[in-house]
């Protein structure tokens, strides 16, 4: 069967679970992509990996996507796991009449003006907000606006928290949405009110008919103004209001095949306030950890819900487990010139893995985004506290130098 995977940078997901996983089902696989050369570069070799074959598209563009798909091979699924390609993985798919997400539920997921004003339309929540056109004056705009503060701002289709910024006045509004547009030229931002809370994550998985609950994440922020991701703690199960009421606002979007990872507060009553949903699979390597503390093929059940094969009915079984992901920053711009090699280790029923994302030698300025991750570490087990213990201890071990 013909996979074509649609990919801009190379990431853990797609080289360690989905061309593994699509080599486990015996897929053909080509990935499309704008940066050939990054991928050839990147790809996995040896047992358990998939043979792959890189063609260079403009991913970007859905009519390029079909036009470079139709006139290869016959496709058997469409799929991508990267946040900026879901409207034309979708679209590609349906236009070949295959196993496809809904592009409006892609668009509304990625656009986040749109997620807020579809939710409010719907009566599913109704949360501050307002958008920033490229041809908007800022100042004359930020006049006309009553901004309930503190407040967010952040690129209406942005990632990986680059560039949302907490704001508590309109002169550091105006200041940051300056500093935004000097960085993304010609980028809408979205200004909405801030929703207070501790930040958790549902993590879902679907076949067009069913969505389950994988459990999810509680997460902690490095300190405002930006909203790093530091750790990430797995939550067997949320509480069954916060969990119907994050289905519940998934279903008015639309989402329903494939993976998706959703970022909500809660607020009062227990009711889920979305943050942000990302359709596709949570990432820097909180889906590996998952795959290994759930023991499902967690990348091969994505690809199946892409090629029309039905998931099991309870993919998941609810056994005991306990699991948390480090994220080691970097806390100034230089260059790494120290730190700990790759490694796993095994402490009684402890498992920890660590992998570097950073190469000694590099230099680079500080983001205050994930590109400032120095490493993941993903720490499972049967027991929170010896889970947290050890990653604790194996951190407090390590040594990353940067020198300016």
């Amino acid at each position: 069967m013909q996979l074509y995977l649609l990919a801009l940078n190379p990431t853990d997901s797609v080289t360690c679970g989905f061309l593994p996983a699509a080599r486990r089902r015996g897929l053909r696989v080509t990935l499309l992509t704008d940066r050939p050369e990054e991928h050839t570069g990147s790809l996995p070799d040896g047992p358990g990996t998939a043979p792959v074959e890189v063609l260079g598209c403009d991913v970007r563009d859905v009519a390029s996507v079909i036009a470079r798909i139709s006139g290869h091979r016959s496709p058997d699924a469409v799929f991508t796991n990267s946040d900026h390609l879901q409207m034309q993985a979708a679209l590609a798919a349906d236009y070949f009449g295959l196993p496809a997400k809904d592009w409006r539920a892609a668009l509304r997921t990625k656009d986040k003006a749109e997620m807020r004003r579809h939710l409010a339309a719907a009566g599913a929540d109704t949360v501050w907000a307002a958008e920033i056109t490229a041809g908007d004056e800022l100042s004359s705009r930020l006049r006309a606006l009553e901004v309930p503060f503190p407040c967010v701002v952040k690129p209406r289709e942005g990632v990986a928290s680059e560039d949302v910024f907490l704001a508590g006045s309109t002169a550091e509004l105006a200041r940051r949405c300056a500093e935004i547009r000097e960085r993304r030229p010609g980028a809408a931002l979205v200004v909405e009110e801030y929703l207070p809370g501790e930040l958790h994550t549902l993590e879902t998985l679907g076949d067009g008919d069913r969505l389950h609950d994988l459990g999810g994440f509680r997460t902690r922020l490095s300190p405002p103004p930006c909203f790093v991701e530091r750790q990430m703690t797995y939550v067997h199960r949320h509480p069954a209001p916060v969990r119907e009421s994050v289905l519940a606002q998934l279903g008015v979007l639309g989402v329903g095949l494939g993976a998706c990872h959703t970022e909500f507060v809660t607020g009062d009553g227990g009711r889920a306030r979305i943050i942000e949903v990302n359709y596709r699979a949570v990432g820097d390597q909180g889906d590996l950890l998952l795959a290994d503390l759930l023991d499902i093929p967690l990348f091969e059940y994505v690809l199946d819900a892409h090629l029309g094969v039905p998931l099991p009915p309870e993919p998941v079984a609810r056994t005991a487990g306990a699991a948390r992901i480090d994220y080691p920053c970097a806390d100034r711009g230089g260059t790494l010139t120290a730190a700990p090699r790759a490694c796993d280790v095994r402490e009684g029923e402890v498992r920890l893995a660590y992998r570097p994302l950073r190469a000694v030698g590099e230099r680079h300025d500080l983001y205050d985004t994930n590109r400032d991750y120095l490493g993941v570490l993903r720490t499972t087990g049967t027991d929170q506290h010896a889970v947290d213990r050890a990653a604790e201890e194996f951190l407090a071990a390590q040594r990353w130098e940067i020198t300016p």
